[in-house]
């Protein structure tokens, strides 16, 4: 097992490998930006790096930056999450060539291979595995776009080869459409995922979003040679379905297993076909095969769909999911595990005839976003309040705590809610009264929507499609839900409280640090004339001595002088000057140690020492005045 294990991510996913990692007895790395100097992946980590600004593209999805972190780690392994560079088969390679670094994930090449959708279609095709129709080669023209029309029947989609979540998605209803919808896939392609090649597919009216979780180890080095060997006890494990079919826009908002729709033989042939494909295309680690499955609208509820339903291949994710955690409640088996464990050689810790679904399991997406609204995502807020749920079958992976201001230059998700229980209907119920229960002021979620959804027809009998949030449920009871159970975002700008941030940069063992401290109800900190705050962008400074309007009560300051204070608690290790000695602006005085780092205290401005009230060893408070100017 590796010793050391860097997460390439933030917020709750990273906690959530963290965690797995804690239990192997790996110690963790944690990256973050500027934004997420507070994040609670970083409070969680062992030691963490800032990899670079606010904007994703320059510090989380900065390849170079994160593998300079690992190596200044000394990380032996680097695990992607979901999101960012999860899916991103060149800085997998990068991993793969940098010394001593394990990608926790599969191959790059084979990321590569099933990240192409054209290319991974044909896998599948040739796998056995059932495709939607469509096409295999990446389509240039509108011509081809109205010839497919013609032969399999309108609408079709135009698909972007590196899409997902809806993106670089159209559809076309008619031929006279197919112009305009491919150049807008591929502008889409283009700016979303650096890729403007797109493909089609026959749009399906009534589809349901299953997908197949799989975990693949190699032990023989034949995986993929042979497509139709025996899968017994096997390099390829499935770990059950999930349905995900309750999605607005092509994003999942709620995601449960087993679907209430399929039925055991139903079941039981996509989960095969997902792992004879997996099996094909060479794979190995975590991922999941993701199927549309053609939904009967009048069905009795009652009456799963049957074994000969239509089902299609839709894609691969070659990474951890976020709804991973129904899987790991249904089968309790820990994925993240499972994912370091092949990675380090170790090998998959079960077998196809070890897992066994138990009960059932619901994920609520608890995301910062005003339903009401077309889910319009929080711009600010704090967690005024945040008590989450607790009690028998009530799961919450989160990062974020109480008091924590919310992060929005990523994605809107707070946490997510997961309720077991032994079977839906009973699942169904918990999860009512854990929502009800889940306490959050400061900041508007979903939590209303999921509460209204919990008493909606067509969810509650399973029989939606990806369709019915955007086309078929009244608007108007969202409304009333918000209204009803809501919250809103309380701005930072109504608080009074004053915030003061100290920015300074130590040096321990030779290893630079930006260390920033924050101070709440604290007076402003004085800067020196022409200066500018800490977020103006120029080098930070050591922590600054304050300039005396009126002097301690204990200390006397001649006016005009000043009176450097600690600006934490602390130890000090040495005092730099002696009475009467002259010190320019931005000489060091002494030096404290706080939180395990060396700190220097320098002269906001120059002067003669009059007084030194520290000595070496002495511990002192913040606030605790350790030299005097004049």
């Amino acid at each position: 097992m590796f010793d050391k294990v860097l997460v390439a991510n933030r917020g709750e996913i990273a906690v959530r490998v963290m965690r797995a990692c804690a239990e192997l007895g790996v110690d963790t790395v944690a990256v973050y930006s500027d934004a997420d100097k507070h994040g609670g992946h970083v409070r969680y980590a062992d030691e963490a790096y800032n990899v670079g600004p606010a904007r994703a593209a320059d510090s989380y999805l900065d390849g170079e930056a994160v593998v300079d972190a690992a190596q200044a780690a000394g990380a032996d392994a680097i695990h992607p999450g979901y999101g960012f560079l999860a899916e991103n088969a060149d800085f997998a390679a990068r991993v793969e060539a940098a010394d001593g670094i394990t990608w926790v994930g599969p191959a790059s090449d084979a990321m590569e291979r099933l990240g192409e959708k054209t290319h991974a279609r044909r896998v599948m095709d040739d796998a056995d595995v059932p495709i939607v129709p469509g096409t295999t080669e990446p389509v240039t023209d509108a011509e081809a776009v109205t010839e497919f029309g013609d032969e399999h029947g309108y609408p079709v989609a135009i698909k972007a080869e590196g899409g997902g979540g809806g993106r670089g998605m159209k559809v076309v209803e008619s031929a006279d459409e197919a112009e305009e919808a491919l150049e807008s896939a591929k502008r889409e392609g283009e700016a979303y995922f650096s890729n403007d090649s797109v493909y089609l597919e026959r749009y399906l009216q009534n589809p349901r979003h299953i997908e197949v979780q799989i975990v693949a180890d190699d032990p023989d080095g034949d995986a993929g040679v042979d497509a139709d060997r025996s899968l017994g006890e096997s390099d390829v494990v499935h770990l059950g379905e999930r349905d995900c079919s309750l999605q607005r826009r092509h994003q999942k908002v709620i995601e449960e297993g087993p679907s209430p729709a399929l039925s055991d033989e139903l079941r039981e042939r996509i989960g095969e076909a997902a792992r004879r494909g997996v099996a094909a295309a060479d794979y190995t680690n975590a991922g999941t095969v993701e199927f549309l499955v053609e939904e009967d609208v009048d069905r009795d509820p009652s009456e799963p769909l049957g074994p000969d339903t239509p089902f299609y291949f839709l894609e691969v994710n070659t990474r951890i999911q976020v709804e991973h955690t129904v899987t790991e409640e249904l089968t309790g088996i820990d994925i993240v595990k499972e994912q370091l464990r092949v990675a380090s050689g170790e090998g998959l810790s079960v077998s196809q005839d070890d897992v066994a679904l138990d009960g059932h399991a619901i994920e609520f997406r608890i995301n910062a976003e005003n339903a009401a609204k077309e889910f319009q995502p929080a711009n600010e807020g704090r967690l005024d309040t945040y008590d989450p749920p607790g009690g028998i079958g009530v799961r919450v992976d989160d990062a974020l705590r109480q008091g924590d201001e919310l992060v929005t230059d990523y994605d809107s998700m707070i946490a997510k809610l997961i309720v077991w229980a032994p079977d839906r209907e009973e699942c169904l119920a918990r999860s009512k009264r854990a929502l009800a229960e889940y306490d959050l002021e400061g900041v508007v979620t979903i939590v209303p929507f999921h509460r209204l959804m919990l008493d909606d027809e067509r969810f509650v009998d399973g029989t939606h499609t990806t369709k019915y949030l955007d086309e078929e449920l009244d608007e108007a009871l969202i409304a009333e839900a918000q209204e009803k159970w809501g919250t809103e975002s309380a701005s930072a700008s109504d608080d009074d409280e004053e915030v003061s941030e100290r920015e300074f940069t130590v040096e321990v063992n030779g290893k630079r640090f930006e260390v920033e401290l924050e101070e709440r109800g604290a007076p402003a900190i004085p800067m020196p004339e022409g200066g500018a705050g800490g977020s103006g962008g120029g080098q930070q400074r050591p922590p600054q001595a304050k300039s005396d309007d009126g002097g301690d009560d204990a200390v006397d300051v001649a006016e005009g002088g000043e009176a450097i204070e600690a600006e934490m608690q602390g130890t000090i290790l040495s005092v730099d000057v002696d009475e009467g000695d002259e010190v320019a602006a931005g000489d060091v005085v002494c030096v404290l140690e706080a939180m395990k780092m060396e700190n220097d205290v320098v002269a906001e401005r120059g002067g003669t020492v009059a007084s030194v009230h520290v000595g070496e060893g002495d511990s002192v408070d913040m606030g605790d005045v350790l030299i005097v100017l004049e």
